[in-house]
């Protein structure tokens, strides 16, 4: 917790740092866009700051429509994570001609969908064997 904490803050503040020193570099927005968007540091920063966002929404979703994972779910997701990013690693080097920001978007896109159907499968199979299930766990169940 403490940790992701970290990664947020200083992400934000390296993301914040960029963007103010291209703003003073080139004191207009279209200039500034266009500096950061040439510039291969700046990139990579804002890289950066996108996947700790990504990282929270996953997470803020994950609270919100599953509440706490128990320990089985969380190494069942962990276990299958492994293998879906080596299989993403690998369509990557397959479609590296048509590597943009819009296709790895897609691509965590479609790894966030995975996880989550990965989670409300291991949730159903949890509801089939527990005898007694309350009425917030049938409606998150119903919303995912």
């Amino acid at each position: 917790m403490v940790r992701a904490a970290l990664v947020t803050v200083t992400s934000l503040a390296l993301t914040g740092a960029v963007v103010a020193h291209a703003y003073l570099l080139k004191h207009q927005f279209y200039p500034t866009v266009v500096y950061l968007t040439k510039s291969s540091p700046s990139m990579a920063v804002l890289y950066i700051q996108a996947f700790v966002l990504v990282f929270l929404l996953g997470k803020f979703m994950r609270k919100v429509f599953f509440g706490q994972l128990r320990a089985a779910e969380m190494e069942h997701l962990i276990e299958r994570s492994w293998y879906a990013v080596t299989e993403t690693c690998l369509a990557f080097t397959v479609f590296r001609d048509d590597f943009s920001p819009r296709f790895v978007a897609l691509f965590t896109l479609l790894l966030f969908l995975k996880c989550f159907h990965w989670l409300a499968e291991d949730r159903v199979d949890f509801m089939e064997r527990s005898p007694n299930i309350s009425w917030i766990f049938h409606i998150r169940v119903l919303c995912e």
